[in-house]
Parts: C-alpha cells; sequence; structure tokens
C-alpha cells in the first residue's frame, strides 16, 4: 500500500488531495512542524534522507519531490480523471506548468518570504533597522519582486482564459500550482488577481479537496 508522509502546513496538502481525487487506497502518516524553527520533525529523516515533506512510499522505495510524486501518481493510479491530455498542445501546457510552479514561481516567493522574516528578526537594535530594511528592499526591488510580479501576470492572464491549467479538467499540473496560488491568496497577495482567486476557489470547492483538508490537519492556507 502507498503511505504518504504529511506534514502539516506544507507542500503535501497537494499529494493528499491528489490521493483523494484519485480515489487511491493509501495510508496516511503524520508529521507536525516542530514550534520552535517551523521545519519538519528529524523523524522524517527516517522515511528519506532529505527530511522533508512529502515523501511516498511505494512497494519499490521512498519517492520525494512533489513534482515526482505527482507524475508517479498519474502515471501508475489514473484513468478517468488527472490524466496528462490527449491534444498536444494541453499536453505541452501541462509540462510546463507542472515544473513551472517549483521552477520559477516559488523561489521567488520563498525568498521574499525568509526576507521578511529576515526585516522582522533584525528590529533589535534600532539603528540597524533601517540598515536592514535597506539591504531587503534592494534585494526584493532588484531581483525577486520584478521576477514574482511577472510570473502572477503571466499566471492571472492564462487563467483569465482558461478554467484549468492543461485543457477542460483539472490534471496533474492544477495539482503542482495549486500550492503556490493558495499560498499568495491566503497571505492576501492576490487582492487584484482575481482569476487566481477564482480558480483557488474552484480548487478548494471540490469535494476530494475538502476530504483532503479533514485527513491532513492543520493548514492555513484553505
Amino acid at each position: 500500500m502507498l503511505t504518504l508522509h504529511h506534514l502539516n502546513n506544507s507542500r503535501s496538502q497537494r499529494i493528499l488531495w491528489l490521493l483523494e481525487e484519485l480515489g487511491v487506497d493509501y495510508h496516511l502518516e503524520r508529521y507536525e512542524r516542530d514550534k520552535k524553527t517551523n521545519l519538519a520533525p528529524s523523524s522524517l529523516t527516517a522515511v528519506h534522507p532529505l527530511g522533508r515533506s512529502p515523501v511516498l512510499t511505494t512497494d519499490t522505495g521512498a519517492l520525494a519531490e512533489s513534482g515526482a510524486i505527482i507524475s508517479y501518481l498519474v502515471e501508475h493510479y489514473a484513468k478517468d480523471s488527472f490524466t496528462p491530455p490527449d491534444d498536444a498542445a494541453d499536453r505541452q501546457q501541462y509540462l510546463f506548468w507542472l515544473h513551472f510552479a517549483e521552477g520559477s514561481l516559488m523561489p521567488p516567493m520563498v525568498a521574499r518570504l525568509v526576507l521578511e522574516k529576515a526585516r522582522e528578526k533584525a528590529s533589535k537594535p534600532f539603528f540597524i533597522k533601517p540598515i536592514t530594511n535597506k539591504l531587503i528592499n534592494g534585494i526584493l526591488n532588484a531581483y525577486y519582486g520584478p521576477n514574482l510580479n511577472q510570473s502572477l501576470r503571466f499566471v492571472e492572464s492564462y487563467l483569465a482564459s482558461n478554467e484549468w491549467f492543461a485543457g477542460d479538467a483539472p490534471t496533474g499540473a492544477d495539482v503542482q500550482m495549486s500550492f503556490p496560488l493558495e499560498t499568495l491568496v491566503a497571505r492576501g497577495r492576490a487582492d487584484n488577481l482575481a482569476a487566481i482567486k477564482a480558480y483557488v476557489k474552484r480548487i478548494h470547492e471540490r469535494p476530494a479537496y475538502q476530504r483532503a483538508l479533514e485527513k491532513g490537519g492543520k493548514y492555513d492556507y484553505a
């Protein structure tokens, strides 16, 4: 049987959603973040050397990385839904969005989050704060901010004329794209991105997504 090693408030929530959509028989092993560091517990390293979530254990071992897990589940278990599109153009979109989520969209989002946390921690002593703000603003304005804004404009434009990312029905590409977009909405950074907000709402209304929330525990992005 498949086992999903699931960490609260993490990317593994989207894998749990996909398992529910596919109707796969699986076991859920839940882990909680360290309350001080917000990192995954060391017990996850016993499952995979990287000690991160999600990890899917199969008959042939442990598989990490969301994209790899989604591809594995779709290849082995998808039948009537969440399969790659047959249409060549839609399949190309499928491949693009499957890799865009973690390759282009998430890095600047994570960088911005880390820099903002660094800004908060560097507020004392008081004379350090102006220096820290100037440095962080410079980094954000020079690279991460423009890069992220360009990506979000691109996603918003695409979703303004497409209900799903690859064809007329949700696929693994939608599963992969769900996490960065719902975190964006949950943090109040999508107020001017109506198509993205509507897309996240569509995902959250799906019965399988609701079942995944009930099973996965604390998740701040839904």
